[in-house]
């Protein structure tokens, strides 16, 4: 059996009176494509966020190969407001920075890309490599920096050549076709040599062949780079090519999980998706 990589345990986000995210639990595992879906407003980027500390949650605990990386449960106010499930059934803070998370072996890209779009691709991979530089304030100083230096752009080259990026690494970063933004976002994530890989609507904005291609990208980083990926898309298509299981949310709740074949077939996707006639 595959070997668990992310764990959320009842995880709840709730602002004020609102519940954004309601008690989710779901898994990823080892070397899995995992896609989490929904309609617009169901909490998907909401979840993203918690996992990466973005967000603190309200209530719940994300694991990261077993290890609990975020936990909290309601208090001061929210003691009060809070209208979630399990409101006693975590009694720890732990809040770590999102830097913390990337340190910890996970990446992710955004919704709207978040490039620098100023600089170039060369920049925006190498300035990801730096989040494992192996430096501090005393090398910086006596200028003993450079091997370490030298190694990241060597290393930065062999992604972009490996992402099929070489021949743009000297373009500005903002002013490459949407396609390839995202596939630049894809490789800067990279950079940080995650173990898990978020991707949050890698597809928006991309036409049917771009989206086909993005498919096969997806498949190959995975293999490739023995990756674990869980991703958000709305474009059904791509979701069942890649994924190996599905979660599905409405309303911030878990409503289904599966299988594509399984989740497809499913009467309360089907209505969450297209709605139900009134009589």
């Amino acid at each position: 059996m595959a070997e668990n990589v992310l764990h959320v345990e009842n995880v709840t986000m709730q602002f004020g009176g609102v519940i954004a995210v309601n008690s989710l639990t779901m898994d990823v595992n080892q070397g899995e494509i995992v896609a989490l879906i929904g309609p617009n407003g169901a909490g998907k980027t909401t979840a993203f966020n918690v996992i990466t500390a973005v967000y603190e949650p309200t209530n719940g605990k994300v694991a990261f190969y077993h290890k609990p990386m975020v936990e909290n449960y309601p208090k001061g106010k929210m003691k009060k407001l809070y209208a979630g499930q399990n409101s006693s059934a975590y009694t720890q803070s732990i809040s770590p920075t999102p830097d913390k998370i990337t340190r910890l072996g996970i990446a992710r890209t955004f919704q709207n890309i978040r490039l620098f779009k100023s600089l170039s691709v060369f920049e925006n991979v190498l300035i990801a490599k730096h989040m494992r530089a192996k430096q501090n304030v005393f090398s910086a100083t006596f200028g003993l920096n450079a091997k370490e230096e030298a190694r990241m752009r060597a290393e930065t080259i062999a992604l972009l050549e490996e992402q099929d990026l070489m021949h743009l690494k000297d373009e500005i970063a903002g002013s490459l076709p949407y396609g390839l933004q995202r596939r630049l976002e894809i490789a800067r994530a990279l950079a940080t040599r995650p173990k898990l890989l978020l991707l949050d609507e890698p597809a928006a904005g991309m036409n049917p062949q771009e989206t086909e291609d993005l498919g096969a990208f997806i498949t190959q980083i995975r293999d490739k780079y023995k990756l674990s990926i869980l991703v958000i898309e709305h474009h059904m298509d791509l979701v069942m090519e890649v994924a190996d299981r599905i979660y599905v949310l409405d309303f911030g709740k878990l409503i289904a999980q599966g299988t594509p074949s399984e989740v497809q077939d499913n009467p309360d996707v089907i209505t969450a998706y297209l709605g139900v006639d009134e009589e």
